[in-house]
């Protein structure tokens, strides 16, 4: 397989939060032959995100706030998540840090990388690390709900791990990297048991 690949074009769309671009590419197939494909891009840069979980109680912070996409999608406003949100310059672990303080007023403890994902690699460039973090339930440091400025108004709420994973299959719960993580949480706390 030819492995390689060539930017013909960028042609700029819009700049606003983010970068949106068309892209001309061409690249190798595993026949051997050259195709080339138009591709439209959004680049707002990378993300990281944490679940946090207080293993005593068995329970998980989320958080529920408007997101437009789904919306315009047909599916509900309001979306549950857990916290994440844009790197700006700071170190993954930085980030989830700060945003899991500034979405839910909880202070994450014991942080633990867990993996990268893209969320839509067809046509966003974004990628999120995914941590997992302990709290300490009814020990908030700040009231969370985001940051107004940014136009944040979110809701947090915590739950057993069971029903935030029954919410999985309810449909409740589509936020990708919100099911990845609670689904790794789910195979960590089932291979100890096995242990």
């Amino acid at each position: 397989m030819d492995h390689t690949i060539k930017i013909d074009s960028v042609t700029e769309l819009a700049r606003n939060w983010g970068r949106f671009d068309n892209y001309r590419v061409t690249h190798g197939r595993r026949d051997g032959t050259q195709q080339t494909v138009t591709r439209e891009v959004y680049d707002h840069g990378s993300a990281a995100a944490v679940l946090m979980y207080a293993p005593s109680a068995g329970t998980v912070i989320l958080t529920r706030q408007f997101r437009l996409p789904p919306h315009l999608n047909g599916d509900p406003a309001w979306l549950i998540e857990a916290p994440a949100g844009l790197l700006d310059g700071e170190a993954p672990a930085i980030a989830a840090r700060r945003e899991a303080v500034e979405e839910t007023g909880f202070e994450p403890q014991q942080l633990q990388f867990l993996f990268n994902a893209y969320m839509s690699p067809g046509s966003v460039t974004e990628k999120c690390a995914c941590f997992l973090a302990e709290y300490t339930p009814g020990k908030q440091v700040s009231a969370g709900g985001g940051l107004a400025q940014e136009g944040e108004d979110i809701e947090v709420f915590e739950l057993g791990l069971d029903a935030a994973l029954a919410m999985i299959g309810s449909g409740e719960i589509c936020d990708a990297k919100t099911i990845l993580m609670l689904q790794a949480l789910a195979m960590r706390l089932a291979k100890a048991v096995a242990i």
